[in-house]
């Protein structure tokens, strides 16, 4: 068992949480490649910064031994009590571990310089908030419009949806959602109002498409990435995270960050490539590592997913 907590914001986890986390059907996504680019040393500091249902942090913990410390973050409370039931459940002895209510975009002022032997975070949505209806990530099922990845944040999709103006929804699921037809889109979106609900949204979007040609992906995928994108400042947090790392990270600590739109690939590889050219960092990964077609085939999320590491110089 986890010798200590150090919690904040982070209420108990109900009885039965690791069942709730099965029946989810969570599965981390490069979990071996991630261990294995982590280079975990026992007795080390280790940040899982998107802690999740805590399947990534369950390896770091069981490989660090009682002297090491696991500091795991989420923004979504509800994440932070179904992982923290599994984290402190094992059998195995344990390090002391630390979850934090917080988004990765906090790194700098949570954890104190050339402390962390290590930092992952594995980015996007989990399968917890795609798999509710009730958080409002998917268009598959209805649900309110709220893509909120902290329950508490202010900013809501139905915001967006509903009150932002037709150029700026435009934009926004255009440099988010990287969507070509995005002023076709806001067009139809702003004559629709009021929007109420995901399949509503989805319904509206695909009506105001329906003359294209059919395509790989629903035709609501970019808008709804988009408008999720911004609805959580993913980007921006991103950016944080990646210019508080380096003063993070002892000498010799790595990080390893896995990405599954091109947006964030790119923002993570233009980082590691400039402090490659600053000596910061050695880039461990010339080329982002993918998923085998065995993972694929058992995790088709995992299709995207691409990871990138560095060393701390």
């Amino acid at each position: 068992m986890a010798r200590k907590e150090d919690d904040l914001g982070c209420s108990n986890a109900p009885q039965g949480a690791h069942g709730e986390t099965e029946a989810i059907g969570h599965v981390s996504v490069l979990l071996k490649e991630a261990i294995e680019f982590l280079a975990i040393r026992p007795g080390g500091t280790y940040i899982d910064a998107t802690l999740g249902l805590g399947g990534h942090s369950l390896e770091i913990a069981s490989r660090l031994g009682p002297q090491g410390r696991l500091i795991g973050l989420d923004k979504d409370t509800q994440a932070l009590e179904l992982a923290r039931k599994r984290l402190f459940t094992a059998t195995a002895e344990q390090p002391h571990i630390t979850l934090l209510h917080s988004s990765y975009a906090e790194l700098g002022r949570l954890v104190p310089s050339a402390s962390a032997d290590g930092i992952l975070a594995d980015l996007g949505v989990s399968s917890l908030q795609f798999g509710d209806p009730a958080r409002g990530f998917s268009f598959q099922a209805e649900g309110p419009l709220d893509m909120r990845m902290d329950p508490h944040g202010e900013r809501t999709a139905d915001q967006v949806v509903n009150h932002m103006r037709e150029e700026d929804l435009a934009n926004v699921i255009y440099e988010f959602g990287e969507e070509r037809r995005s002023r076709r889109i806001a067009r139809a979106i702003v004559r629709a109002r009021p929007i109420r609900t995901t399949a509503h949204l989805a319904h509206v979007i695909s009506a105001a498409l329906r003359s294209m040609k059919p395509e790989r992906i629903h035709p609501a995928t970019r808008t709804f990435q988009g408008i999720r994108i911004f609805v959580n400042r993913e980007l921006d947090d991103l950016k944080a995270l990646l210019t508080a790392a380096p003063q993070a990270l002892k000498p010799g600590g790595r990080l390893v960050v896995i990405s599954f739109h091109s947006l964030e690939d790119r923002i993570v590889k233009d980082a590691l490539r400039a402090g490659a050219k600053t000596d910061i960092y050695q880039v461990l990964t010339k080329k982002p590592v993918e998923a085998t077609e065995e993972e694929i085939a058992k995790n088709p999320r995992s299709r995207s997913a691409k990871l990138r590491a560095a060393e701390r110089i």
